[in-house]
C-alpha cells in the first residue's frame, strides 16, 4: 500500500523500525568536511562532504521520493542547480524553452550558456507548437508550468511525447507547485528542477537547489558533475530543507486556499485590472492543471491601473513584505520589472506581458482576512 504524501514529507520507509543515530528523531546535521577510514581501500561509506555527507543524502532521498525519481541531486541553490544541470549539454546543442522564465534562468541562458555555445529558443510552450521547433541538434526542452510570473500552464503530457518521439530531454521546473501538488516525472518529463528555497524550505531562512531524475544515466553523469564542480548543497542547510519538508502539506493546502479567496477578492477590486490564477476557471490552463495537478499553488500575479499606484502599494505595505523570492510562510509581493526580471531586456519583458503595472504575490498562511485588509487599504490609498 503506497504512502500519502504528507507521511512521506515525514518518514521514510527504509528508516522505519531504525534507532539509529541515538533514535533522534530529528535527523542529525552531520556537520564535516572529511571523514576518517577504517583502513586502506576501506570506507565508511563518506570520504568527503564535497562528494558527499549523511544530512545531505538523506534530503536527497526525501526529495526523490516525493517526486518519483530514483535519485535527487542537492545544491547550494536553484541557480547552482541549472548550472549544473546544463554541464550535460555540450557546444552546439539546441534547447528549446519556455520564454516566460524566472528571470535569473534567462540571465543564465542569455549570458552563461549562449557563451560556452548553447543555442536557445524561447517560445511560449502554453500555446505554441513546441514539437515544430525541433532541430537535428535538439537536445532538450526546458518548461517552467505555472511560468514565473505570468502563470502560463504547459501540457506536460503532450510535451513529453513530442520530446519522446525525437529523443530529447524533458526538464521541468516545479518549484511553483511543488512535488506536493504535482510531479513531472508521472507526466513524461526526464529531470524536475527546484528552487528548494522557496516551498520546499517553505520558511525564507535558507538557499537550496535539487535535480531529480528517473533515469539511471542521468542519474550517473550528474553524482560525477556534483563531485566535479563543488556546489553540492551544506549541511545545516540541508537539515533546515529537511525540517521544512515535514510541514509542506499542510503550508501548501494552507497557502492555496488563501491565494484562491485572494484571487477571487482581487477581481472585484476597481483598481485592479487583471488577475492571473490558475485556480480561477477562467484562466487559460486551468483545466490542463486539473488534469495533471493536484492543485493550483499559492502564486498570484495581478495588473493595477497605473504604474504610480503599483510603486506605491510596494512602498506601503506593511504585515505583507516587498521582498523578492517566494513560497515562505509569509505573503510577499514582488516587482518583476525591477526585481526577479530586472535583467531581462524590457523588450522581452513587454513581450511576455511583464509592463510596470505587473505585481506578483506569493501568498503565505496568515488570516485572509488580515491579508484582504492590508491588500484593500493599499489599493484604494487614494480613496
Amino acid at each position: 500500500m503506497s504512502r500519502g504524501i504528507n507521511t512521506r514529507c515525514l518518514h521514510l520507509e527504509e528508516d522505519e523500525g531504525k534507532t539509529e543515530h541515538f533514535g533522534a528523531i530529528s535527523f542529525p546535521i552531520f556537520q564535516t568536511a572529511t571523514y576518517a577510514h577504517p583502513g586502506v581501500g576501506k570506507s565508511t561509506g563518506y570520504d568527503y562532504s564535497r562528494l558527499q555527507n549523511p544530512t545531505r543524502a538523506q534530503v536527497e532521498k526525501v526529495v526523490a521520493e516525493l517526486e518519483g525519481g530514483i535519485d535527487a541531486f542537492a545544491l547550494s541553490s536553484g541557480m547552482a542547480a541549472i548550472s549544473l544541470l546544463f554541464e550535460l549539454f555540450s557546444p552546439g546543442d539546441h534547447i528549446i524553452t519556455e520564454a516566460d522564465l524566472y528571470g535569473g534562468s534567462i540571465r543564465l541562458f542569455d549570458n552563461v550558456s549562449r557563451k560556452n555555445g548553447y543555442e536557445l529558443t524561447y517560445i511560449d510552450c502554453s500555446t505554441e507548437d513546441v514539437e515544430s521547433k525541433i532541430k537535428e541538434n535538439t537536445k532538450a526542452i526546458y518548461l517552467e508550468t505555472p511560468t514565473n510570473p505570468m502563470m502560463n500552464v504547459s501540457d506536460i503530457k503532450e510535451i513529453a511525447k513530442a520530446a519522446k518521439a525525437h529523443n530529447l530531454l524533458l526538464i521541468v521546473d516545479n518549484t511553483f507547485l511543488s512535488p506536493y501538488f504535482q510531479n513531472p516525472l508521472s507526466l513524461g518529463a526526464d529531470i524536475v528542477i527546484h528552487s528548494g528555497t522557496k516551498f520546499l524550505g517553505g520558511h525564507n531562512d535558507t538557499l537550496a537547489g535539487f535535480i531529480v531524475t528517473n533515469r539511471e544515466d542521468i542519474r550517473d553523469r550528474l553524482r560525477f558533475l556534483i563531485k566535479t564542480t563543488g556546489a553540492g548543497l551544506s549541511p545545516f542547510d540541508s537539515w533546515l530543507i529537511l525540517r521544512g519538508i515535514k510541514t509542506l502539506g499542510l503550508r501548501m493546502e494552507r497557502a492555496e486556499k488563501n491565494a484562491l479567496g485572494l484571487a477571487t477578492w482581487l477581481k472585484s477590486q476597481k483598481n485592479v485590472t487583471k488577475v492571473l490564477y490558475p485556480g480561477l476557471p477562467e484562466h487559460p490552463g486551468h483545466e490542463i492543471m486539473k488534469k495533471q495537478s493536484r492543485g493550483f499553488g499559492s502564486m498570484i500575479t495581478f495588473k493595477v491601473d497605473t504604474k504610480e499606484h503599483a510603486l506605491k502599494i510596494l512602498e506601503n505595505v506593511r504585515m505583507i513584505k516587498y521582498a523578492e523570492s517566494l513560497g515562505g510562510v509569509e505573503t510577499l509581493i514582488t516587482y518583476p520589472t525591477t526585481q526577479t526580471h530586472a535583467d531581462v531586456p524590457e523588450e522581452t519583458r513587454l513581450k511576455n506581458g511583464i509592463t510596470p503595472t505587473t505585481l506578483r504575490l506569493s501568498v503565505g498562511i496568515e488570516d485572509i482576512e488580515d491579508l484582504k485588509a492590508e491588500l484593500k487599504n493599499v489599493l484604494n490609498y487614494n480613496d
